[in-house]
Formats: C-alpha cells, structure tokens, sequence
C-alpha cells in the first residue's frame, strides 16, 4: 500500500534522492486530477490554434487568388493541400492511438503547423510589391485634365517609384514568370499544417475519453470544441483587419491608390496574420512536452490524493510507484493489426451511417466556407473584410453557443445514443426547413455594359464579347482586356472608362471624376456633360437583403450546431473503448478523401463557369476573377447546402 503513496513519480517524472543524507521529505507534487485539467487546458488551445490559423487561411483564400492572379480552382487546390498533409498521416497517429505518448505527438504536430505557416509567408518577400490592373490616361489639350477616351501613351504609374518605373518599361510590364508560380510556397506550407494538425483531433479527444467520466466525457469534449471555436472567430477578426489593409502597407503611399477595399482587385495584408497565426502555433506545442503518458482514470484520483496527504517522508527502497508504464511498440505486430481491427470497425453499422454522414457534411461545409467571403462580396455589395468581420463576429460565435449547448443537453438530460440520435435529426430537420428561405434572398446581376446589358440598359441574354464596343466609344481606341471599371450617372458600370467614352477628368487618386462620358446617357436626354466616377456601381436592393440573408444564415448556424455534438458523440458511443481513437482517424480521414480534399476544388471550378470577366495578367493571360453571374453562383451553392442537409436530416 504505501508504493502507492508517491504521487506522479512515473517514468516522465522520476524521483530524485540524494542517498548521501538518508531520506528527505518529499517534495509535494501536484495531484493527478490536476493534469486532467491542465490537458483539457492545453488540448483546448491546441484546438484554438488550429482553428485560428485554419480560419485565418480561409478567410485570407480571396486576398491569395488576387495576388498571385490565379483561379478559384488552383485557390481550391490549395486549400485542398491541407487535406492532403492531414491524410499522409492521419491512419496512422490514429491508429498507433494509446500504443505512443500522445502529448508529445500532439506536441510534435503543433510545432510542425508552427513551420508550414511561417512557410506561407516566403511569397510575400520574394514577389516584390503588387501593382493592379488599370488603364493608362492621357492629358487632353488643357493638359490639365486626363483622357480615358484616346489612344494610350506611357503616363507615370501613381503606385511607383521612378526606379521602378524604369525597370517595368525595361521588361514591358511583364513580370518575371518564376514569380507566377510562388503560390507553391502557399500550397506546400498548407500541407505542412495538415500534417501538424493531424494528431491533435484523435490522440487528444481519445486522451480525454479515456482518463475521464464517462458522464462528463462528452460535456468535455463539448466544451473543448467550443473552447477551439474561438480560435476561428479571432482567425477571421484578424481577417478582416489584414483584409482592410494594403498587402504593401507600409511601403506604398495608400494616397496615390485609385482602388478601395470593395474593388475586386484590391489585395489586403494577407501575409501579417499568418506570422501571428505561426507563433501561436509554436505556444500551443509547450506544454503538451510536460505531460505523462497515461493518468488515472477521473474518480480514482481522490483516493491517491488522500494517501499522498498522510504521508510526509519516504525511505528509498519505497520510491516505486505503479503506474501503467508505456507499452513497447512493435511496427511489424501494428501493421499485422491493422486489417483485422479496420474490418472490425467497417463492420459496426452505426459507425458507417455516421461516416457517410461526414462524408456529406464536409463537401458542403468546406467548399462553402471557403468561399463564403466572396460569395457575401459578389451578391450583396459587401467588401471582403467587412464580410470576414461578419462571420467573425456573429456567424462563429453563434455556432459555438450551438456546439456548448449540444454538449450541456447531453449531460442535462443523460441522453444515450437513441436519444442522441433523434436530438440531432430534429435538428437537421429543422434547418432544412429553414434553408428553403435561401431562394427568397434573391439579388440581380451587377450591370456591366456590353457584359450583362447592352450599352442602352437593356439586359443581354447572353454575354458576349464582342458587344463591348459601341458607337459611343468605337473611336476611343479601347482595350478589350482591361478592367478599370467606373460607374456612370445612369447606374451602369462600365469596364474602364474608356468604354464609357469618357473625354477628360478632375481630382487624383481615389476622388477622380470622369466627364463627357459618351456612353453615359440618362434617358430621355440626348446631350449633357455625363460623368462617371471610379468603382463599380452599388446594388441598393441587394444591400437591403443581407442584413435577412446573415439572419437567416445565423439561425440555420445555430441549429445545426445544436445536433453537431449530439451527433459527434454517436460515434464513440457505438465503437468498443479500444477503436475510439482509430474510429476518429478514419472518420476525419474519409471526410477528408471523400469532402475536404475536393469540395474547394470542384466549388472553384464550378464558381469559375459563372466568371463573366476575367483580369488579366501584366505578362497576359487570364488572372483573377473581376465579376460574376451572381444568379448563377447563388443557384448552385443553394441547392448544394440545401441537398446536403435533407440527407443529413433522413
């Protein structure tokens, strides 16, 4: 009895004697349920690290595309390069589970996340400083205004410095081509971080299952979950404010920029949250380094306390303690395993109910969340950062409460795993019903002349290219490529405004006006001085509908939340205690294959059929995105979440 009186003198934490002096009292040590708690603690941060850097590079995927000048479907595929470092790894730190000292991998794994951000951050010193597309204005004869309406000569760029001028005539304003493809530094330290994240979902919600309550399990792992969906709430705060900043802040006079944050070229500090990202990741690896292998199981520590309190001096033959010691791992006996426990898993019905399920949850939630911000930018007029700022603030908090309280509900009313079951398919019943109100939040097609209507106002049925050039601006010498757009008095963009045939201009920067705009024409007048201003025109109607829209899409939050716990537990509830952990590798690891890997990569792909322009290079070629048919962006991304959640709910 009196070996056991020593607390915490396991192998991590040997005693040390000096045997010179005979016995010494013991130093007291902290007792064993206090680590429960300090692994909840730390495990809980860890789940906000990885939730603020992988939030961060969600919110930031709009800002990646228009620097590097790439599609929505290379920005899915570098999203989908998390996926891919999480599945190189996730078979097997989930099935080595209890069979490795799974803080320290968990350790291991925050340190690599750590690297892979730090990694993604290279492009921004190696790329030189981002200059957007515009096109060049020549001075009238008052040579005191600009003309957009005549043939382009060489006119000082507002953003650059003469050095740098020089040097762009030198190369004629074609970048060196090794820069297009810094993205790769991007995708690869995304994968760096799928690999870090990795052993942090099964090994440290298997640690909590394992040494707690069964009772107060679940309410754990709910509040640990909870506690890690902080981390994504002040990932896209951070979003925001890097968004609303200029990617080369600091270097460039922001006076001398003619674009604002709501224009489709703009390009925030995309960058500066990614080292804070990397350092918090580094934090979250320290303190997992400290603790055991194993504890005792939550109860059982109260008896070990009240002995370890009697006992005030040891004598050095009494120094052992019993404490389950780490196991010898053989690989050629894990890998002779593996087969048999994976059928033995494949074969529990419930479980393959549960990952179809999964399956289904993460081709609609990833492809849609990483794109929620542009989605929120092209239909209701919303600049990124404010629309970052949104779901920061409003859309992940409430989903957090959802998560909380799915776990409090289970522990309120003990529910077991039928109950659980019918508590989460209430709710996804519920937010079906609710995302039948998508359709109402309807918004219509930005006009752009000659792209979505013609240069008269009347709505095209098709889009095109060759109705950009009109007898308004056919002598204005207009490039077709080119978006610069402005907004004319009569409510229509143009694509630059030469197209819009404007003769001169006043003011600099961001307050310059465009006048005697030939193509700018209010009806019922046939002459006037028509101007135009910079920037796309506003769409008042679909301003109006997103405050109903972001109520809406909180509500279905909620809801789905509420079931997201209930549901989560099904899964430990219906699989034997040795298989909990490998259950949750395979289940992350099949919604990653199967969901997180291509719904960011088929969503960009289907986002780019609804682009009607597309921004151009300064070496040519296609770039970024400038406008969408938003109907049709609606539509499928509607009818995907909407498919998603009946199957969920049946």
């Amino acid at each position: 009895m009196e070996t056991r009186m020593i607390p915490d003198q396991s192998k991590d934490n040997p005693p040390f004697l000096d045997r010179s002096i005979g016995p010494l009292p013991v130093k007291r040590m902290y007792p064993y349920f206090s680590k429960l708690k300090i692994f909840l603690g730390a495990l809980a941060f860890s789940f906000f690290a990885k939730g603020f850097s992988g939030s961060y590079m969600k919110s930031m995927s709009t800002q990646i595309e228009r620097r590097f000048e790439i599609s929505s479907s290379v920005v899915g595929i570098i999203d989908g390069s998390f996926e891919i470092g999480n599945l190189m790894v996730m078979i097997l730190v989930s099935y080595l589970g209890s069979k490795v000292h799974r803080p320290k991998v968990i350790a291991a794994g925050c340190l690599i996340m750590s690297f892979g951000t730090f990694l993604s951050v290279m492009p921004h010193f190696l790329m030189g400083r981002y200059n957007y597309e515009r096109i060049p204005l020549t001075e009238d004869n008052s040579s005191t205004s600009l003309s957009a309406c005549s043939l382009p000569l060489p006119l000082h760029h507002p953003t650059l410095d003469a050095m740098e001028m020089t040097r762009e005539l030198k190369n004629s304003g074609c970048e060196k081509a090794a820069s297009s493809y810094l993205w790769i530094f991007v995708l690869m330290g995304n994968l760096l971080r799928g690999i870090g994240e990795a052993p942090i979902m099964p090994l440290g919600v298997s640690y909590v299952d394992d040494f707690a309550k069964e009772e107060n399990s679940a309410f754990y792992i709910g509040t640990i979950r909870s506690c890690g969906m902080v981390g994504p709430t002040l990932g896209f705060l951070l979003g925001a404010f890097c968004a609303n900043l200029w990617v080369d802040v600091g270097v460039v006079d922001l006076e001398s920029l003619t674009i604002n944050p709501k224009d489709t070229r703009w390009v925030g500090a995309w960058w500066l949250g990614l080292v804070i990202c990397g350092a918090v990741s580094f934090l979250a690896s320290l303190p997992f380094w400290f603790l055991p292998y194993s504890l005792p199981k939550e109860g059982e520590e109260r008896n070990l306390k009240k002995l370890s309190e009697s006992s005030v001096t040891i004598q050095e033959d009494h120094c052992k303690i019993e404490l389950p010691s780490q196991p010898q791992l053989k690989f050629s006996e894990a890998v002779k395993d593996f087969l048999p426990t994976l059928k033995k898993l494949l074969g529990n019905p419930v479980f393959l109910v549960y990952l179809f399920l999964t399956i289904l949850q993460y081709n609609s939630m990833v492809g849609l969340i990483t794109f929620e911000t542009k989605f929120m930018e092209q239909q209701f007029n919303v600049s990124v950062s404010r629309a970052i700022f949104l779901i920061g603030v409003i859309l992940l908090p409430i989903t957090i409460l959802g998560m909380f309280l799915g776990g409090f509900i289970i522990k309120k009313f003990k529910l077991h795993i039928t109950g659980m079951a019918k508590f989460g398919c209430a709710t996804f019943i519920a937010a079906y019903l609710l995302n039948l109100l998508y359709f109402t939040c309807d918004c219509e097609v930005l006009q752009v002349a000659g792209l979505t209507v013609s240069y008269s106002g009347v709505k095209q049925s098709s889009f095109p290219k060759n109705n950009l050039i009109a007898s308004c601006n056919s002598d204005c010498s207009c490039v077709l490529n080119q978006w610069d757009p402005v907004c004319g008095d009569n409510g229509i963009t143009y694509m630059t405004a030469c197209f819009a045939g404007c003769k001169s201009s006043i003011g600099t920067g961001k307050n310059m006006v465009f006048h005697n705009c030939s193509c700018v024409q209010a009806e019922g007048l046939e002459s006037g001085n028509f101007s135009a201003v910079l920037g796309q025109c506003q769409r008042e109607s679909c301003t109006k509908t997103f405050p109903y829209f972001l109520a809406l899409l909180s509500t279905c939050a909620l809801i789905l939340a509420l079931g997201g716990t209930p549901t989560y537990m099904i899964m430990f509830r219906s699989v034997s205690p040795d298989l909990k952990s490998f259950a949750v590798g395979i289940d992350a690891l099949c919604g990653r294959i199967l969901g997180g890997l291509p719904a960011p990569i088929y969503f960009g792909a289907l986002i780019d059929q609804t682009c009607l322009k597309w921004g151009t290079k300064r070496c040519g070629g296609s770039g970024s995105c400038r406008v969408y048919d938003t109907k049709a962006f609606r539509t499928f991304c509607k009818l995907i979440l909407k498919d998603a959640v009946l199957i969920h709910s049946t």
